[in-house]
């Protein structure tokens, strides 16, 4: 998991307690290209992301050793992970199209197993075919989520709740609001299709450090 910040069915929400500008993904379509300024991006099923306007990366991003891989053994999901910045337009980077099976870490958020939001974005279609989070939704509570990094340290997240919410009432301080806990959620797009092909929600896991 480009989009722009529009107060309209693509919606931006403002978090001014956290000074972040932060989107829902949108602008799926299993027939789109990416586009930096529609939404979120191009793929069928992404996720949210957000802008931190004055540092595109987290200064715990800049010293912890980022994450390199994600695995959900309950789901067989098993992918590298690349790291995500701000499209010029300030919208949150997500996954190319053609590299649908690759999840991606938003280095503006936290690194996981440190403390804040961590955020990973995945595909759950693309014009391709099937994407890394195509099973997502199928996660249940209690399941097991690891992230490693390039030091070799692997964190564990035990999901604690998920829910599919529409793209036009993202819940943006749930999903990044500060906090000094160790959590770390996944997102992808969700739901049906609307008149253009895009999926009208957002499929969020929670998940905290074991």
């Amino acid at each position: 998991m480009p989009f722009t910040p529009h107060p309209s069915s693509r919606i931006a929400v403002f978090a001014a307690a956290a000074g972040l500008l932060l989107v829902p993904l949108t602008g799926c379509g299993a027939a789109d290209e990416p586009q930096a300024s529609s939404g979120t991006t191009a793929s069928t099923r992404s996720t949210g992301s957000a802008k931190t306007p004055e540092s595109p990366e987290s200064p715990d991003a800049l010293k912890a050793p980022a994450p390199t891989r994600v695995t959900v053994p309950s789901l067989g999901i098993d992918s590298t992970l690349m790291r995500l910045g701000l499209n010029e337009d300030g919208t949150v980077e997500v996954p190319p199209a053609e590299k649908g099976m690759t999840a991606g870490w938003y280095a503006g958020g936290a690194v996981p197993g440190e403390p804040g939001a961590a955020v990973l974005i995945g595909h759950n279609d693309t014009r391709f075919g099937k994407a890394v989070f195509h099973d997502l939704h199928k996660i249940a509570e209690g399941a097991d989520i690891a992230v490693s990094d390039g030091a070799g340290e692997e964190s564990h997240f035990t999901v604690t709740a998920k829910e599919s919410v529409r793209k036009d009432g993202f819940p943006t301080e749930k999903v990044y609001g500060a906090t000094g806990d160790r959590v770390l959620r996944l997102i992808t797009c969700d739901g049906a299709f609307d008149a253009a092909g895009h999926p009208v929600d957002n499929l969020i896991v929670y998940a905290e450090l074991r």
